[in-house]
């Protein structure tokens, strides 16, 4: 099991807006991104690739991210379709 390093209560961090299929901030969307960025940090903490978890996420048949965070990976990653 690996050993976490406790990071500080503040550090630096980037905010951004991010719309997918017309669903904005302050919704149960919005809950629901902020559910699954909590549990992709988690994963990324213990080892988890972000480019695989990236690929894994629902796409539409272009390609493009069905949610929100496939579309928020796609802006951090560089894997805009």
């Amino acid at each position: 099991m690996m050993n976490r390093e406790r990071l500080p209560n503040r550090r630096a961090a980037e905010t951004f807006e991010v719309e997918v299929n017309g669903l904005h901030s302050n919704s149960q969307a919005d809950t629901n991104a902020r559910d699954s960025s909590i549990a992709f940090s988690f994963a990324v903490q213990h080892g988890a690739d972000p480019h695989a978890i990236s690929r894994a996420l629902c796409r539409d048949s272009h390609g493009r991210a069905s949610g929100s965070l496939g579309a928020a990976l796609d802006i951090l990653l560089g894997d805009e379709s």
